[in-house]
């Protein structure tokens, strides 16, 4: 029967051990003593076996060769999304971190969906990672009852409780959302109109605005939700929709990019920002200080958060005491030009 020209050829069986071996003229006890513990074996041993896994092509098995000390030495990150700036910072920090300790990183998204972050975990774990970090701290009964019958370290970002499910790195979107409404209170807006994604920290945070602004007797003249994630699109489209149910003298958006959208809106307009609409952001991303208008905006040191997660997870799979399992990075409100 004739091969189909497409169909791809089988590929030779993967080099084992052995090959190794025979390539290196040593035992397969000492190659495998040069790869898991080169300490033990004298530096031209480790130079020859190393030549010879290279010529071989052979793959050590990470896992198989962690058995002795139950690690693997992998750690496994998950985050929403990869295509959100916001996380960018912090996944960068922990991956530089990890590597300095002598960990690899693991990427994975979860979308915003708790039973997805479930599974998805629970496919992470039968990997054997030494540790894992997720972002935010709620989670479905699932992972929660996964998490705790693996005994494996964990660090939650992006957040911030008293009762983390192990350590926690992270801050309250409640005390963001009220320290804008005494922003707004003090700068003396009175007719605020919300441009918010459908995210249950950004709802946080809108919660605590909500509360500071009604504690003056001022309420939310506005709202529109937007899908996620956030894009300049969603900014600009939900000011039109803004626009078309009445008026405002400040526009609150959950994200920095939001803000960017709906500034680019309002000067399509004609209206001027900051002197016909006042436009205040989250995030202070990378654009937001050279934007012009620049963004008004609440700033999260977002590297420091991954470095400080990637510290607490390696000290505590490496057994290094510490006594600072929960840790509020805090946040800092910057006033510019927008608002």
């Amino acid at each position: 029967m004739t091969t189909p020209k497409s169909a791809r050829p089988l590929s030779p069986r993967a080099p084992t051990l052995d090959d190794v071996a025979r390539a290196a003229g040593l035992s397969s006890m000492t190659v495998s003593r040069a790869l898991n513990t080169p300490q033990l074996v004298r530096p031209k041993t480790v130079e020859k076996v190393l030549a010879a896994v290279k010529a071989t092509g052979y793959i050590p098995n990470a896992l198989a060769g962690g058995l002795a000390s139950r690690r693997s030495r992998l750690v496994a990150v998950v985050v929403p999304q990869i295509s959100n700036s916001m996380f960018v910072d912090s996944i960068q920090s922990l991956s530089d971190e990890l590597a300095a300790r002598g960990y690899h990183m693991l990427l994975c998204m979860s979308g915003y969906t708790p039973q997805t972050e479930a599974e998805l975990v629970a496919t992470l774990l039968s990997r054997r990672p030494d540790g894992i970090v997720l972002t935010g701290i709620h989670h479905s009964t699932d992972l929660r009852k996964v998490i705790l019958n693996a005994n494996v370290p964990v660090v939650e970002i992006w957040d911030q409780t008293p009762t983390p499910l192990d350590m926690l790195v992270g801050f309250s979107h409640e005390k963001v959302g009220r320290a804008i409404g005494q922003f707004l209170i003090k700068k003396g807006y009175r007719k605020p109109g919300l441009i918010w994604a459908e995210d249950r920290r950004a709802g946080q945070r809108k919660e605590g605005l909500c509360e500071a602004l009604s504690s003056q007797d001022i309420a939310v003249a506005g709202l529109v939700e937007v899908p996620l994630p956030a894009r300049l699109k969603l900014g600009r489209e939900g000011l039109a929709a803004l626009l078309a149910q009445g008026e405002y003298d400040v526009i609150v958006c959950s994200s920095d990019t939001l803000a960017q959208g709906a500034i680019m809106e309002a000067e399509s307009r004609g209206l001027r920002v900051p002197d016909d609409l006042a436009v205040m952001g989250f995030g202070d991303l990378d654009f937001a200080a050279c934007n012009r208008p620049a963004i008004s905006t609440v700033s999260i040191d977002r590297a420091d958060m991954g470095l400080r997660a990637a510290t607490l997870l390696a000290n505590r799979i490496e057994g290094v005491a510490q006594d600072d399992a929960i840790q509020d990075i805090g946040f800092t409100l910057i006033e510019r030009e927008s608002a």
